[in-house]
């Protein structure tokens, strides 16, 4: 009898849909590492603000990966809406996608598993993910997360969709509670399929 392959989870949603949410629950239920792909596109942008670039250069957004050690990842400023906007527009360069790409994926290839919450994580970072969620609640949100996610779904590069092997989990009549006990048992239900 062999061993199952590590548990790794895919949450992917726009945003306001309670996947950050239910990601970290996921991550804490089952014991496992937990990583928001949207913060590290969030430290880009706010590194390319710190350094004075210029966000309408894919050039210089990338050269900014470089300066995610700068960056503390519990700073309040990679939560604001400016820096989301801006983490939105430099997410759509393929040279950004492309420098964080291994950094996601040697995250998603821990041994024991790990959690993975964002945009593409189902569809380009971890297709192989044993289970993936994709996560969506009513379109009854601000405008400019509308907008973002509609930037974020029509990008070339690696647009916001639900991979076809995605249980969607639709959040919009669900509390924080419902939503991540729904989330669970899809999971449990996917490792039992899996038996």
């Amino acid at each position: 009898m062999s061993a199952s392959p590590p548990l790794l989870i895919a949450v992917d949603g726009p945003a306001a849909s309670g996947k950050g949410t239910i990601a970290r629950a996921l991550a804490s239920h089952f014991g496992l590492p937990h990583m928001d792909t949207g913060l590290l596109y969030r430290a880009v942008a706010l590194a390319l603000l710190r350094f004075g670039g210029d966000a309408a250069s894919e050039f210089e957004a990338a050269r900014a990966v470089h300066e995610l050690d700068k960056i503390d990842p519990t700073d309040p400023e990679l939560r604001s809406e400016i820096v989301g906007g801006l983490a939105s527009r430099v997410s759509a360069y393929p040279a950004v996608r492309a420098a964080l790409l291994d950094k996601q994926r040697a995250f998603a290839a821990q041994p024991g598993g790990a959690v993975l919450d964002g945009r593409d994580i189902g569809t380009v970072i971890a297709p192989g993910a044993r289970v993936k969620l994709f996560v969506t609640a009513s379109p009854e949100v601000l405008a400019d997360i509308r907008a973002r996610d509609e930037r974020d779904s029509s990008r070339a590069a690696a647009p916001l969709e639900q991979a076809a092997d995605a249980e969607l989990l639709d959040t919009s009549a669900l509390d924080a509670a419902a939503a991540i006990a729904r989330a669970i048992a899809i999971v449990e239900g996917k490792l039992g399929d899996a038996r």
